[in-house]
Formats: structure tokens, C-alpha cells, sequence
């Protein structure tokens, strides 16, 4: 029976894509497929494989798409993506004003935002937002979604579950333009969205069963929990830093809209990126 996914089924399971965190946040709680025992989520494959295959759509017909991303563990494959569809990429720290202020010496109109994480490209998704530029996010289930036009979920933390994703999103973007006739004509491998050495080289599918997802892949986001957890324990924040901390997230609160209000502009919004990609397709 041939597979209804963009990619094997086993692909997405080596990546870890669909693997959650402990934490929910509850617009995240529909693309949720279960809980682990251990309080770990697992997302829906199905509804990463949909988004994937609507957001390539989309930016297919986008002129101007910037990537933007301070996380360094997805550097290598949103460079290696907009290398391959044309786009701009941002990393590292977004300087305000990108979107917002033509003044501005690295001024950017864009036409489409795509962002990797939205706790970490908060400047990004504020300045998108105020510009009316229709914004993606790859989100896990500990994002807050507000503000996000259309949600990819996925684990935006693992750069091999990135490298996965981006792959992907590349060559369906392509295949949309009429610049790849088939997947077999895509010359770059999930290893060239990843830097050098990381997680290995390429996936031997004769290691990569179904159980990885309940095994292997949430073994390794506990683990990098715990690394943190003790990380943080063994650097404690300075009582001015957790005073700034708090002003920052004090600020940010009253700068986003209600609950509800965000939930249905969010909703809004994904709704007309799906109507503009099926009436193009119609046309």
C-alpha cells in the first residue's frame, strides 16, 4: 500500500519530528496525537505531513520569504532552504526594526515570514505581525501560538527533526513551482540541511523501526531536558536578572492581545492562507 505521507513513515520517525514536550500549551492540544506515560506529548503525523504539504504551497507563490531563526541548532538547514527557493535569511539575534522601519539600514520588505521557534523569534513574529506579513511557525507543544498566522508542528528542538522538516518544505516548495517534475529529480539529502558531524550522517532505514517513537526519540528530548534542568541549577540567575526577566515578560504580556481575540485572528488567518492556496490551485 503506497504511503500517504510526503516521506516514508520511518523518515519522519528517525527525525523525532513529532515529539513533544511535558509542557502544552493548549492551542497546541489539537495537533497532539497522545501522552506518553512519562507526560511526554507525541503529535500527530498526519497533521505535520498536511501543514508541510499546505506551507510548501503557499510559499511557492511568495516573491520575497525570509527565514528567520536564533536558534543555532537550525542554522545550517534554513540557510541550505532559502539556498534552494530563493529566500533571506535572518539568524541570530533580529535587530527591531527589520520589518517595521524603512529607515532602517537592513530594512526588509517580505512578503512571507517563516520563523523557527516562536519564544525565541518573538522580535520577528511581534514586527511581522505589525506589518501585516502573513507569518509560519514551526511550533512544539510548549509554543505559544499568538500571533501565528499558520502553525507547522513539529520538534523545533532537534536539529535532525529541522533538517527533516526543511528538506522537505524544500523540495515540495519546488515541486509547486514547476522546478522539480519528481522527488527523485531533488539532488540534496537531509544530511546537507545539517551541520557536519551533527547526529551522524545519513539515516540507515534498516535502524530506523516504528518504535522509535516510543523509544529512541523521546529518550533523547528527556535527556536534553534534564541537561538543561542541571545546567540551569548549576548557574543560578542573579536577583537583577530575574528582575529584568520578569519586566520583559510583564511587557510582552500587556503587548499581546487577549486569549480569544488571538485565537481567532490566528484562526483567521490560517483560514485565508488555506483559501489563497486552494483558489490558485482552482485556478
Amino acid at each position: 500500500m503506497p504511503s500517504e505521507f510526503l516521506v516514508p513513515r520511518q523518515v519522519y520517525l528517525a527525525s523525532g519530528i513529532h515529539i513533544g514536550m511535558k509542557q502544552k500549551f493548549k492551542h497546541m492540544k489539537p495537533f497532539i496525537y497522545k501522552v506518553r506515560p512519562d507526560g511526554l506529548a507525541v503529535m500527530n503525523l498526519q497533521m505535520i505531513d498536511t501543514r508541510i504539504r499546505t506551507a510548501a504551497k503557499f510559499l511557492s507563490r511568495m516573491k520575497n520569504i525570509v527565514i528567520v531563526s536564533r536558534k543555532n541548532i537550525a542554522h545550517a538547514a534554513v540557510e541550505k532552504f532559502a539556498e534552494i527557493v530563493g529566500g533571506h535569511v535572518i539568524k541570530g539575534r533580529f535587530m527591531p526594526g527589520t520589518f517595521t522601519n524603512p529607515n532602517y539600514k537592513n530594512f526588509y520588505e517580505a512578503d512571507a515570514v517563516m520563523i523557527v521557534d516562536s519564544t525565541y523569534d518573538y522580535q520577528a513574529l511581534k514586527e511581522a505581525t505589525t506589518a501585516r506579513v502573513p507569518l509560519i511557525a514551526i511550533c512544539g507543544t510548549s509554543n505559544d501560538t499568538n500571533g501565528v498566522d499558520f502553525i507547522i508542528p513539529a520538534n523545533n528542538k532537534s536539529a535532525k527533526a529541522l533538517a527533516t522538516l526543511f528538506w522537505i518544505l524544500a523540495r515540495e516548495t519546488l515541486k509547486e513551482r514547476g522546478e522539480l517534475k519528481s522527488n527523485e529529480d531533488f539532488k540534496y539529502k537531509i544530511s546537507d540541511f545539517m551541520k557536519e558531524g551533527a547526529f551522524g550522517a545519513e539515516m540507515d532505514m534498516s535502524e530506523t523501526p516504528e518504535e522509535l517513537d516510543e523509544e529512541e526519540t523521546g529518550r533523547s528530548a528527556v535527556r536534553r531536558t534534564r541537561s538543561r534542568t542541571s545546567r540551569m541549577r548549576a548557574y543560578p540567575k542573579k536577583p537583577a536578572e530575574i528582575e529584568e526577566e520578569k519586566s520583559e515578560q510583564q511587557a510582552e504580556k500587556n503587548e499581546q492581545p487577549a486569549d480569544q481575540t488571538a485565537q481567532e485572528d490566528q484562526t483567521a488567518q490560517t483560514e485565508k492562507i488555506t483559501e489563497k492556496t486552494d483558489q490558485t490551485e482552482q485556478a
